[in-house]
């Protein structure tokens, strides 16, 4: 991509999630609730139908199973492939170290690691994926999270962070070394990461997605007391029924 479309991109960014109006209070800012419950409803659905049956076929209820290794086969391809976009956000956050050990987990994995269907970065080499994404480069630069929003398919985020997983596709080197065949077989490897994830930890999900008496809230409440734990914001308590 161009440098200078790449500098407009994240000016642009860095603008729309910066007019998001924050809750700095530690609070919980939803204005588009109405909205959000009825995504909500359908991600639950979609779940309950969809995810949940694929997840448990997947993990087969057996950790130690062959579907158990494929699907960390393929867990651990697509992260492969997310290392390159990881290594750009590290480099925006100001972070040299975390971009170097990203740029050497990655090269490991793909040539020691078969392409990177196996780890040994993680159990050879002391290089644990360091996770992040342009929303924490947002909130690095001091971009407010913005309203919470939840996403079809997606799920839960906020304004800063969805504005974070359109610019993460779009600076993602990968979409410019591989072809889109390419591209799309690591887009569905994530996934299926993914499901294998819902079958691991159906019963927290389902607690939380399908037995709580109000599964919205729930939801609301623990993602984003994760992000912010996650993104160092705790700031204060966060009262569930405060809008």
């Amino acid at each position: 991509m161009p440098a200078r479309n790449f500098s407009i991109l994240l000016v642009a960014a860095a603008m729309l999630a910066a007019c998001s109006a924050d809750r700095g209070d530690g609070g919980i800012n939803d204005p588009y609730e109405p909205l959000n419950r009825k995504v909500h409803a359908f991600n639950r659905g979609l779940d309950a139908r969809v995810v949940k049956p694929l997840g448990a076929g997947m993990s087969g209820g057996d950790g130690d199973g062959a579907g158990s290794h494929a699907i960390a086969a393929a867990g651990n391809f697509g992260s492969n492939l997310a290392q390159p976009g990881k290594v750009v956000n590290h480099l925006l956050q100001g972070r040299p170290g975390p971009a170097a050990r990203t740029t050497l987990r990655f090269l490991v994995n793909t040539t020691v690691g078969l392409a990177g269907f196996l780890d040994p970065a993680s159990s050879d080499f002391a290089l644990p994926e360091e996770d992040t994404d342009f929303g924490q480069t947002l909130a690095t630069w001091g971009v407010g999270e913005g309203a919470y929003l939840e996403l079809p398919l997606i799920g839960p985020s906020t304004e800063r962070d969805a504005v974070g997983r359109v610019v993460d596709i779009v600076i993602d080197p990968m979409r410019g070394w591989l072809n889109r065949d390419q591209y799309l077989i690591g887009m569905g490897a994530r996934l299926a990461s993914k499901a294998g994830e819902r079958g691991r930890f159906g019963d927290s999900v389902d607690s939380i997605l399908h037995e709580s008496a109000d599964s919205y809230a729930q939801t609301r409440l623990i993602w984003l007391q994760h992000r912010r734990h996650e993104l160092g914001e705790e700031g204060e308590h966060i009262d569930p029924y405060a809008e």
